[in-house]
């Protein structure tokens, strides 16, 4: 007689943690066993905020932009694992906001996210939720995954439903202050689409159209199709196109400037005006061909709903270290799946940003493409990084290792670049 084999839930995933050491224990920091070993407890006993010096020049032919924009957190627990988020851009107002939150972690078990997520967005929002607020709770909520991918030994994506592809596609964000060896749209076109091309990426996003206020007339709509036609001219159909307005124009504009891109069949239209109406972006989704994407400025799936409830958008643009944290971006994700809307997320931040974007983007299902930029992978997160992904083919493959994966650079915190300040411990 075979008897019926019983196990306690704890006794579960102490065994399966145990298991994973058998694919991933070569990689496991002494911490990260003690951790699992230890799984039936854990807390936050010290949190610490992460600065740049305004000295760091990386150099690598940017064009403009040259040191580091973001910042960092680390949760350190009573374990021995530390969990490091990020966000940016404006580190002062991000890790002061930081010091009002320490109530929410400290002493909690890190692996609660939507238990303490919960807890800081109920505190910010009861005092009009967003800005510096959003984006802390966005680089806490990474830095808790960090932690709980190290305590189960798994890469982040696993924690986030596993692979639904090997790789994931990019573009490549094309800027004069993140240049590529300082060269130029309009100047440099021909060059910056064949390079682009040789490495794979069939993709790239540009900002084409300016205007001295929110109005743009014929003649600067006619000189921002000038680039559209270059990489036409130059690649045919083989390129596309993504265009981003950075919210600069009012209804009547970006209608005008839609219109004049349908031609062009380019794959989104991005940030055309502001994101504080649904019903204008309905309008303009309503009557163009054009498919429209938005917004990295939004945050929380509570905003996104209403342009999904209004037809305002055909593709959905998130930060993970600005919208909520990477547990909030898969639950917009996902959200966004149940209307057959794609997600393209944005990810021109810091090296934490993009490591955590590629877990999220391999693991969700209705990606379209993710944002890359060829300086701040070959240059910026290098300097600060030592495992950078880098695409291949036009694609990108997250790391193996427990969390986000991420080895920092240890000279960073010896040489006066990374200043950190612990604020609060038990």
């Amino acid at each position: 007689m075979i008897r019926p084999f019983h196990t306690s839930r704890r006794a579960f995933i102490r065994s399966a943690a145990y298991a994973s050491f058998s694919t991933v224990g070569a990689l496991l920091p002494p911490g990260t066993v003690a951790a699992i070993k230890g799984i039936d407890s854990m807390k936050i006993a010290q949190i610490d905020t992460v600065r740049f010096s305004d000295q760091i020049r990386i150099g690598g032919g940017s064009g403009g932009s040259d040191g580091a924009e973001f910042c960092w957190i680390r949760l350190h627990t009573d374990t021995g694992i530390i969990g490091t988020g990020e966000t940016y851009p404006f580190s002062s107002g991000e890790l002061g906001t930081l010091k009002d939150y320490t109530q929410q972690l400290l002493g909690k078990d890190p692996r609660d996210i939507d238990g303490i997520w919960k807890s800081i967005y109920h505190k910010m929002a009861m005092r009009n939720a967003g800005g510096a607020d959003m984006r802390m709770l966005s680089a806490i909520n990474m830095a808790q995954m960090d932690i709980l991918g190290q305590a189960a030994g798994l890469p982040l994506y696993r924690l986030l439903g596993g692979k639904t592809r090997s790789q994931v596609k990019v573009y490549n964000t094309t800027t004069d202050y993140w240049a590529i060896n300082d060269t130029k749209m309009g100047r440099d076109t021909v060059k910056i689409v064949q390079f682009l091309l040789e490495r794979g990426i069939t993709c790239m996003k540009i900002y084409p159209f300016h205007a001295k206020g929110s109005y743009i007339t014929a003649g600067e709509i006619e000189a921002g199709l000038v680039w559209i036609r270059q990489i036409r001219e130059t690649a045919g159909d083989k390129m596309d196109i993504c265009v981003d307005c950075w919210g600069r124009f009012d209804l009547p504009s970006a209608q005008r400037i839609a219109k004049a891109l349908e031609p062009f069949n380019i794959l989104y239209l991005e940030d055309v005006m502001l994101m504080n109406n649904p019903q204008s972006y309905a309008a303009l989704a309503s009557e163009t061909s054009v498919p429209i994407c938005m917004s990295e400025t939004l945050a929380t799936r509570y905003e996104y709903r209403e342009f999904f409830e209004a037809k305002a958008c055909d593709v959905v643009m998130f930060d993970l270290s600005w919208c909520g944290g990477i547990t909030e971006a898969k639950k917009i994700a996902d959200m966004a799946d149940t209307y057959f809307i794609p997600v393209s997320p944005h990810t021109c931040g810091g090296p934490l940003l993009w490591f955590a974007s590629i877990h999220l983007t391999t693991a969700v299902p209705n990606l379209l493409i993710m944002e890359s930029n060829y300086w701040k992978y070959t240059h910026q997160f290098p300097y600060f990084i030592n495992n950078v992904p880098v695409p291949e083919g036009g694609h990108v493959s997250p790391p193996e290792k427990p969390g986000l994966g991420a080895e920092i650079r240890p000279e960073i915190f010896k040489n006066g670049d990374a200043i950190v300040e612990t604020i609060a411990r038990l």
